[in-house]
């Protein structure tokens, strides 16, 4: 026989034997700490490490490299005042003497040749050519090189070097082959005896062929070498490889535009390093001559790019981030063993924790044993099967739960033979709630038949939204066509009346506005903006006999406000409206097509409402059905209101299904007319006063038509409409003004 014992103190020596260590959120949450503090410490060290190692060897690179351009600097330096000599054993080659002594055609040929052969020998020499003593052009080498007239500062007396001297030119481009090819020229001044000009030899030499005979030596293409001028303007270099990002990548584009920092740190010193984003750059300057009279600097620029610093360290990285990550293993390993001993120490009383508070939460729980007896049950349990906690234990599980004989064998049967039985059981009879049942097998803790773990979970209130769904269904399905929709239309729900009349066959990619594209596609902005302001919409639509439905169908579109104030939902319901033949309506009835605004707001939200092609082209009509005089034969104010309706139900009658009327005050109407010029508001006044002339109701009645000017508030539109309706007024042909009106395009 089971003892009666407080319901937790069975409980724990039953689940503790089932539990393990447990980590608590709060170690859990202290292991992770440490972990993450243990990894970014290391993932911090590491990259600290590649870094300094990656740097450390950019500034190798840059040392070597800075030795490499100073040699470089050196030899073109040297090179360029070979050059120079070289320009003068050309100005005293003896052909040139004997064709200057005798300028035939055959010597000059010969010399011709002689420079022909001496530009194929010289990869650097690009061209020779000869100027008269007055700086004219007389023939060169095959070349392309500019053959207009010398500048007049190296010409005789004005230039500074002296006779002997070669002057040497800054470097410019020239096209060769289709490409730019840097260059400088020399001139040699050829003398006589007497020092006067005998003319002007001058020799192009190609600074990239210069570059290609030093550069092999010193540097791979992984460290390309930039020439650039003072200016900071690239003459050679262009690499081959993939653009490095602010580099100029054509020859004659400007290093200062591109990289702004790279070159604030040139132009400040004459040599250095700089370490950017994308790659380490050394650069130098240097000067071509040595002739004190001749300024001829430039920049040797050369860079590494930082990726290829990290190829070049990729073997030590990768030896550094492995040691990282066994030093990083072996250091959570020894943190997780730490938690690990201590949780050991202090599992049991964890169990007990667990155990005691394993069915306090909003589920209702019962154990039971073998027999379906209870042994232990959580409160909700207890609020559930309508059961005082402390009269539960000891208690049937068939006399708690309400179940016949029959349901409870097989609840017995299919568990011990499926392992679990569910079902929902009502508690009505004694005035319960309707429970979600599920019996399953509890873990085994000795031989025989396991105990019985049940939940119980409350779904009164499922159940309850269930049959209120169902009843709303019955209650959708009668003889009116219903729909719901989104605040755009859109359908969501319909009945079957909706759908046979539509003939959707259950389709609901579908929206109003198309549906009924000829009764309220064309309006369906004000009809929402009329919805959002009143509430509701109630129209006449599918009124023509040549459709299936020869009489008119009554819409009410009614809508659903959100808590936020804005229209979440629509519901259109469609009604048969009797029908009535056009001219035969009473005085007295309005239309449902369109409606009458009651006060100014409401006007200026449908004005807003509208899209700005229809609001800049829309006119406005301001009617005046009090003229002056007419009061004089009316007995009192309840005649003018009459009239009034009159005038109103006529104009409901007419008006386009677009246009808009406001009740402004007693005797004044306000009509807007959306998408319509001056010429077409002028059309529809006269129209207006011809069909209340021919129902007697035209008397004294003025008009004014205004045009809606770009910017304008309706208070000035209004304004501008008082004005032609002043001129009306003092018209006495039509009584219908027009100002500030413009036909629009």
């Amino acid at each position: 026989m089971l003892k009666k014992k407080p319901s937790i103190h069975p409980l724990a020596p039953l689940l503790s034997l089932t539990q393990g260590l447990h980590w608590s959120h709060q170690r859990l949450l202290a292991v992770a700490s440490q972990l993450s503090m243990l990894v970014i410490g290391m993932i911090i060290l590491t990259n600290l490490i590649i870094t300094l190692g990656e740097r450390r060897l950019q500034e190798e690179w840059a040392t070597q490299r800075y030795s490499e351009l100073q040699t470089i600097g050196t030899l073109i330096t040297d090179k360029v005042a070979f050059q120079q000599f070289r320009t003068q054993l050309f100005a005293k080659d003896e052909l040139l003497k004997q064709y200057l002594k005798n300028p035939t055609s055959a010597q000059q040929q010969k010399l011709q040749e002689s420079w022909q052969e001496l530009v194929q020998h010289i990869p650097e020499l690009l061209g020779i050519a000869l100027f008269d003593p007055q700086g004219h052009y007389k023939f060169s080498t095959a070349s392309n090189f500019s053959k207009d007239p010398l500048p007049p500062t190296l010409l005789g007396s004005s230039r500074n070097l002296g006779g002997k001297e070669i002057y040497t030119s800054p470097l410019e481009f020239v096209p060769l082959n289709g490409i730019l090819e840097p260059y400088m020229y020399q001139l040699a001044w050829l003398e006589k005896p007497d020092q006067s000009s005998m003319g002007y030899l001058i020799t192009y030499n190609s600074m990239v062929q210069m570059l290609e005979t030093i550069k092999p030596a010193f540097s791979s293409n992984k460290s390309p070498m930039l020439v650039l001028d003072t200016q900071g303007l690239l003459y050679a270099g262009v690499s081959n490889l993939a653009p490095l990002p602010h580099m100029p990548e054509t020859l004659g584009a400007s290093l200062r535009q591109s990289y702004p920092a790279l070159w604030r740190e040139m132009s400040m010193s004459n040599f250095g390093q700089f370490h950017g984003e994308d790659a380490t750059f050394v650069y130098l300057k240097v000067e071509l001559t040595a002739q004190p009279e001749l300024h001829r600097e430039y920049f040797l620029l050369s860079y590494i790019r930082n990726e290829d610093i990290a190829a070049r360290f990729s073997q030590w990285q990768n030896i550094v981030i492995v040691a990282a990550l066994i030093l990083t293993m072996l250091a959570a390993w020894v943190i997780l063993l730490s938690h690990m001993y201590r949780l050991q120490h202090r599992s049991r009383q964890y169990s007990i924790d667990v155990a005691n508070s394993l069915f306090n939460n909003e589920i209702g729980f019962i154990l039971a044993n073998e027999h379906a007896r209870i042994i232990s049950a959580n409160p909700k349990a207890a609020e559930f099967t309508l059961v005082p906690l402390d009269e539960l234990a000891d208690r049937s599980l068939q006399r708690t739960l309400n179940l016949d004989d029959v349901t409870h064998a097989q609840m017995m049967d299919q568990v011990y033979r499926n392992g679990e039985w569910s079902a929902q059981l009502s508690l009505e009879s004694i005035d319960g709630p309707t429970l979600r049942t599920h019996v399953r097998q509890a873990p085994r803790i000795s031989r025989g038949l396991p105990h019985l773990l049940v939940t119980l979970e409350d779904i009164s209130e499922l159940i309850s939204s269930r049959q209120q769904a169902f009843l709303s269904d019955l209650l959708c399905d009668n003889t009116v066509a219903t729909a719901l929709t989104d605040s755009t239309g859109k359908l969501i729900k319909i009945n079957p009346v909706f759908d046979q009349l539509m003939q959707l066959n259950g389709d609901l990619n579908h929206d109003l506005a198309s549906l009924l594209a000829n009764d309220l596609g064309n309006q369906w902005p004000r009809i929402t903006a009329q919805i959002s302001m009143q509430g509701q919409w109630q129209g006449q639509i599918l009124c023509s006999p040549n459709l299936r439905h020869s009489n008119c169908l009554q819409a009410t579109l009614k809508g659903h406000v959100a808590a936020d104030g804005e229209i979440d939902y629509i519901i259109c319901t469609l009604e048969q409206a009797a029908d009535r033949i056009r001219g035969t309506e009473q005085r007295s009835f309005v239309p449902h097509r369109s409606t009458i605004l009651l006060n100014l707001p409401d006007l200026e939200r449908y004005f807003t409402s509208l899209t700005p092609q229809s609001r800049n082209h829309s006119s406005l009509l301001l009617m005046d059905i009090n003229p002056e005089g007419m009061l004089s034969h009316m007995s009192d104010i309840d005649q003018l209101e009459t009239r009034q309706q009159e005038v109103e139900v006529q104009l409901l009658l007419e008006i386009p299904a677009h246009y808009q009327i406001l009740h402004w005050q007693l005797g004044k109407l306000i009509v807007i007319l959306p998408d319509t010029d001056a010429i077409q508001a002028h059309h529809f006044a006269l129209s207006t006063m011809e069909k209340l002339n021919s129902n007697g109701l035209g008397e004294g009645i003025s008009i004014g038509i205004a045009s809606y000017q770009e910017g304008q508030t309706l208070e000035q539109y209004l304004s501008n409409a008082e004005v032609a309706l002043k001129r009306a007024k003092q018209n006495n042909d039509q009584n219908i003004g027009q100002a500030f009106t413009r036909h629009h395009p």
